[in-house]
This record gives C-alpha cells, sequence and structure tokens, in this order.
C-alpha cells in the first residue's frame, strides 16, 4: 500500500495530464454525421470572378448532388445577375444562371448595394431574390442554418 508521500507525484502527473488534454478535446470540431445536409454559400463580390464561381457551383453539384448552395452577392459581385449582362467574350450570364437555378441553386443580391448603385430592383433577373445585406445574408447562413462558407 502507497503512503500519502508516495501517491503525490501519481496524483500530480495525472492531474497534469488530464490538464493538458482538456482543452485538445474541448477544441475538436464537432463531425458531422454522413447523413447530414450539405449547404454551403457561395460568396460572390465581384462579377470578374462569375464565370469561375459558376463552374465552381456546378462543379460542386456535379461531386454531391444533394448540395444546398445559396449564392449570394453585393458590391461589384451583384453584376452579373443584372437583365443583359455578359461575360468579357459577349456571352449573356443568364442561361448559366438559369441552368444552376434549375438545380436548385438560391441565387441572392444585395439591396444596400442596389441601393448605394442607384440600380433598381426591376434590373434584376428573375433567377435571383433580393436581400436586404449580402454580407448580413452570409453571415445569417452561417451562423443560424450551417452553411459552410466558400469564396471563389
Amino acid at each position: 500500500m502507497m503512503n500519502r508521500r508516495q501517491l503525490a507525484p501519481i496524483l500530480a502527473a495525472l492531474t497534469l495530464a488530464t490538464a493538458t488534454l482538456s482543452p485538445v478535446v474541448l477544441a475538436a470540431p464537432a463531425v458531422a454525421s454522413a447523413d447530414a445536409e450539405e449547404k454551403v454559400v457561395y460568396h460572390i463580390n465581384d462579377s470578374a470572378n462569375a464565370i469561375a464561381a459558376m463552374r465552381n457551383v456546378g462543379n460542386h453539384i456535379d461531386a454531391s448532388p444533394k448540395v444546398k448552395i445559396v449564392v449570394v452577392t453585393h458590391s461589384q459581385g451583384i453584376d452579373f445577375l443584372l437583365a443583359d449582362a455578359k461575360d468579357k467574350n459577349g456571352n449573356p450570364y443568364e442561361p448559366i444562371v438559369q441552368r444552376l437555378k434549375d438545380k436548385g441553386v438560391d441565387f441572392r443580391v444585395c439591396n444596400n448595394t442596389l441601393v448605394s448603385r442607384k440600380i433598381d430592383a426591376s434590373k434584376v433577373i428573375a433567377e435571383a431574390s433580393i436581400v436586404p445585406s449580402g454580407v448580413a445574408e452570409i453571415g445569417r447562413l452561417q451562423s443560424k442554418e450551417g452553411y459552410a462558407y466558400l469564396k471563389p
């Protein structure tokens, strides 16, 4: 049988080991279950990236057909969701947006941007909806609805 003097170093070592491991265990990220819904918000604030972003979204859907994707735009990123918008080669964006919309992608345009740039809401294509604030929408989707964030 051990006396207190022999037991003290063992207890000290156990206490140190527990204190050292606790933060690691507490900081470990939660792992979603295999059947959890995959939800992703794509953030676009520059329409120069719109074609690459739409390609990313399409590839994402091809790889994960059940994914729920929301594309949130603000600042110069709204331009590809305006009527008659074309890429640098003169190709309209709307057919690409329509194809992705048909696959369940939601497109959202920042009203603050429309107001600050004096763009009438009627200029936004039918495939997109208007939200009060693009950045607030991204924050809400992440914090309240569990969306992962991607910035192409």
